[in-house]
């Protein structure tokens, strides 16, 4: 059975190549309209990966000996999201994937598809 320090370390690895955007670029980002228009929203509130978004950007924010296994919990959700959102695809026309609810989508989980690396 791998220990939890190994477990800890591969989501935090793991989280970190999912999420591409800083701290700040997710910050920024999430006070755009175009941030707060796409997702899932329950009964007319904040969409759901727009709230993900302020947890992921604490993440980011938070010294790696200060995360806690709820934040490690979390890290794996973000990766999951991603890694599964990735799979489905966007827009086949690279013009239309930079507006795309896809990629506006996956950035509010701090991804940029578009991003050079």
């Amino acid at each position: 059975m791998a220990d939890k320090g190994d477990d800890h370390a591969e989501t935090y690895k793991a989280f970190h190549e999912a999420v591409n955007m800083t701290a700040a670029k997710l910050d920024a980002f999430l006070e755009t309209d175009e941030s707060q228009l796409v997702g899932q929203k329950k009964d007319g509130g904040e969409a759901t990966g727009h709230r993900e978004g302020r947890r992921i950007v604490e993440l980011l924010r938070t010294k790696k000996t200060d995360l806690t296994d709820d934040d490690y919990a979390h890290m794996a959700k973000v990766v999951g999201y991603v890694h599964r959102h990735l799979k489905q695809g966007g827009p086949k026309e690279a013009d239309k994937v930079k507006e795309s609810p896809w990629r506006l989508s996956l950035m509010n989980w701090g991804h940029d598809p578009l991003k050079d690396d």
